[in-house]
């Protein structure tokens, strides 16, 4: 398995490869989510590049860019036992430069849920995707649905920027219990992480319901507030695969989001219906 800092010397090995080329960005700190991307990209590609590279542009101010987890060498490891040829690990000076031109996240649907609460942090995202993107030139790349407004976007930007890349969306991974993974799930103690499953079995008492035949989404909200213990709720919404926010619950088309913190740390959890 090869290890590049450099973008230049990352671009030169991409050109020498050929066949498929599979592509996973993360921000390290990995785990059974990012191993399950990992594994779809070894399985359906010839070749596989992941990134590490905690990105600041995305992160907002007072937010946790100094102590988000950082486990290069069990990253590493991770990675050569998946079977991954490659790994990109650059430094923040050789991706951003000092007068940087700009990415926007879209006017409307960049600044709902996610991006109401934290404005530009789309913007960051999508702007350090592109450039992965760019270095690696490949032709599938891998995102998980955790994420699922940030997936909305990339595949956006892939569609209106006329991207080659196939945007490949993968399942949420879970815990035992029901906890969708996060590499910030670290900060939770014991008592918190009880309180944090309370995400997941909103969203599956949510569905439930939806099953009974109930398309009320204020009644669904009402409920799933209920059944949450948590120290602050940002927001619950209920929108079709487009993010149009629904005042009825259309099956087969709609996602639930939520985003809430538990102690310190801020979570999201979602399930597609």
């Amino acid at each position: 398995m090869r290890e590049f800092e450099k973008p230049n010397e990352l671009i030169d090995f991409r050109e020498k490869l050929g066949g498929s080329v599979g592509f996973v960005p993360t921000m390290g700190a990995l785990h059974e989510g990012h191993i399950s991307l990992i594994k779809k990209s070894v399985e359906q590609n010839d070749h596989t590049i992941v990134s590490i590279f905690v990105n600041p542009t995305q992160f907002l101010e007072g937010e946790d860019l100094d102590r988000y987890p950082r486990k290069i060498e069990a990253d590493l490891k991770i990675c050569k036992l998946a079977g991954v040829e490659a790994v990109f690990m650059p430094k923040i000076e050789d991706i951003y430069s000092s007068d940087e031109l700009r990415i926007l996240a879209p006017k409307i649907k960049g600044y709902i849920l996610e991006g109401f609460f934290r404005p530009g942090h789309f913007d960051g995202m999508l702007q350090i995707v592109l450039k992965l993107l760019n270095l690696t030139n490949p032709s599938n790349a891998y995102f998980g649905k955790k994420d699922a407004q940030q997936l909305f976007l990339i595949q956006k930007m892939a569609n209106d920027l006329f991207l080659r890349t196939n945007i490949i969306p993968c399942e949420i991974v879970r815990e035992e219990d029901g906890l969708a993974l996060s590499s910030r799930n670290v900060y939770l103690s014991q008592d918190e992480r009880k309180k944090a499953l309370t995400l997941s079995t909103s969203l599956k008492s949510a569905t439930n319901l939806i099953l009974q035949g109930v398309r009320d989404v204020k009644e669904i909200k009402k409920m799933m507030i209920k059944s949450l213990d948590v120290t602050k709720l940002e927001y619950i919404e209920i929108v079709d695969r487009d993010f149009n926010t629904l005042e009825e619950v259309q099956i087969q088309n709609s996602i639930i989001l939520i985003a809430a913190w538990v102690g310190k740390t801020r979570l999201i959890d979602n399930i597609w219906i």
